[in-house]
């Protein structure tokens, strides 16, 4: 399945000052028997975002009006835990595009690039800095560009560079999943036997 192309997103970020942000805590276990990838946006950070009666917890971030946009800003060691790639598909279902945090869980991080969600690993220094110009106003933008590999801080011209794996770069700029690639090649695959020599 294609997702998103990624080339160059702008947008206000939403802050999660949170360290140690687990999957159970992104997506509860209880939410995981759908099969599709739809849906599970809503239960994104279930149990931080409503009381057992459902009614919104009016002190979680996701639900004050002031904070929106397509990246998310994590403490660090975001997506430990379990392997849960319904994690990244409800992020991604809510609306994220990016995720931004100084460390992240590596099976996380690949289930996010598998699904066309950019995991933006940046110093705990830069870190702070978004958050704080987050605080300052909430509607600040951040840019991250995926060709450049870089992540602005708009309103104070604060820069970073982050690191992507050559193959996932090109996946995501090109919004293609494992299989679009190989379908993307299959002219070249299908010539390679008539170029090979034994």
């Amino acid at each position: 399945m294609a997702y998103d192309k990624f080339t160059i997103l702008r947008s206000s970020a939403v802050p999660l000052p949170i360290e140690n942000v687990d999957t159970d805590q992104i997506i509860p276990a209880r939410f995981l028997k759908a099969t599709k990838r739809e849906g599970f946006g809503d239960n994104l950070f279930r149990d931080w975002r409503y009381n057992n009666d459902n009614t919104p917890k009016k002190d979680f971030i996701l639900n004050n009006p002031i904070y929106s946009g397509k990246i998310l800003v994590g403490g660090k060691n975001f997506g430990s835990g379990s392997s849960r790639e319904h994690a990244a598909w409800a992020i991604y279902d809510y609306g994220f595009r990016a995720v931004v945090s100084s460390f992240f869980a590596d099976i996380f991080k690949g289930n996010a690039l598998n699904i066309g969600i950019l995991p933006v690993t940046v110093s705990p220094e830069f870190l702070e800095k978004i958050f704080k110009a987050i605080e300052a106003d909430p509607k600040t933008e951040i840019e991250i560009s995926l060709p450049d590999q870089t992540i602005t801080i708009v309103a104070t011209g604060a820069k970073e560079s982050f690191v992507i794996n050559g193959y996932k770069k090109h996946n995501m700029i090109n919004g293609f999943d494992d299989i679009d690639y190989l379908q993307a090649m299959k002219d070249e695959i299908k010539s390679f036997p008539a170029k090979s020599i034994y």
